[in-house]
């Protein structure tokens, strides 16, 4: 914690943001708000930012519910400033998924896998369950009490981040749960885990069923449309649940990017890795053994050829041969 505590004293002189990567989900945003509220402890302000924009009704619920108050870059870049610090959390520097904004990243908290190596004054990166676990163990460490409302929130994105303990769960994550749990208001969890899917979803899932393909244990489907992140992810994890598939990769067309998920239960196949590979030369990917994300810019789409859809499943399976 001396390092931290060395970053802290190097902040009270900035304008502080912490960032989350692009349309986060409630692990990036309980730990942006646990992390605002660690340093208001010590007494220094500090607003989140995010590009995109809050695109999933469990999110958006979650910041009403607990006053999370988030800014996106079209709100924040007249005012911010190239001096300003920025602590990039659930998130890293050049990492793909992030937009680099006008500041000075100067700290990252994360629990992703490095694939673009970057300087910070200060970085903790280490491979949990979720990113809220490592904001938890601050708090714990460094003695400093904790609300109910932060607590609420770290507790539901380490059980969102984890898949309710089924995914990436290490020794720290359960150990974060106990410290947690009797801190957290019941009632709000409740009111956060039910009804998280709205009418308009069910089209995703509809495309990706009535197109998936099935090559030995792996599932690919396109999504012809626009969907957010989150949904994207969602529709992955449904598809990951068929008995005949271990790996499922999942994508989505949108106006500037192809937008994909990937998830892996395959022991000898990291999901990061896999997409990484893959998608080298044309965008970027990267993420956990379980689940990683990507994206290719649709100024690569011609480089597809007249097939994407072929061209992007040809992608996966060598990329899938050259991690053997």
């Amino acid at each position: 914690m001396e390092t931290f505590l060395k970053l802290i004293e190097q902040c009270r002189s900035k304008k502080i943001y912490i960032q989350t990567h692009n349309f986060p989900d409630p692990d990036a945003i309980a730990s942006a708000f646990g992390l605002q509220a660690l340093l208001a402890h010590f007494g220094i302000d500090a607003q989140l930012c995010y590009y995109g924009k809050i695109d999933k009704l469990s999110t958006r619920r979650m910041t009403e519910l607990l006053h999370i108050h988030l800014f996106s870059y079209a709100e924040l870049k007249e005012q911010m400033r190239p001096e300003d610090f920025i602590i990039c959390v659930d998130s890293q520097k050049s990492g793909g998924n992030i937009l680099d904004m006008i500041g000075k990243e100067v700290a990252c908290i994360d629990h992703h896998p490095t694939y673009a190596a970057a300087e910070y004054l200060y970085s903790d990166i280490r491979m949990t369950g979720s990113c809220a676990t490592l904001i938890a163990q601050y708090y714990q460490n460094l003695n400093v009490p904790m609300t109910a409302e932060v607590a609420t929130a770290l507790l539901y994105g380490l059980k969102m981040d984890t898949a309710q303990f089924t995914r990436g769960v290490t020794l720290l994550d359960i150990d974060m749960f106990r410290y947690l749990f009797p801190m957290a208001i019941e009632q709000q969890l409740i009111e956060l885990e039910k009804n998280t899917m709205e009418f308009s979803d069910l089209k995703a899932y509809g495309s990706a069923i009535e197109n998936i393909q099935v090559y030995d244990k792996i599932g690919i489907a396109s999504i012809p449309f626009a969907c957010p992140d989150a949904l994207i992810a969602l529709v992955a994890d449904f598809i990951l649940n068929l008995e005949e598939v271990e790996i499922a990769i999942i994508y989505s067309y949108r106006e500037k990017e192809i937008k994909f998920s990937v998830r892996s239960e395959m022991p000898d196949v990291h999901a990061g890795d896999l997409i990484n590979r893959a998608l080298q030369g044309l965008g970027n990917g990267g993420g956990h053994r379980e689940m990683a994300g990507g994206t290719i810019g649709m100024e690569n789409l011609p480089r597809l050829g007249a097939y994407p859809d072929d061209a992007i499943r040809e992608l996966f399976f060598a990329a899938m041969e050259e991690g053997k």
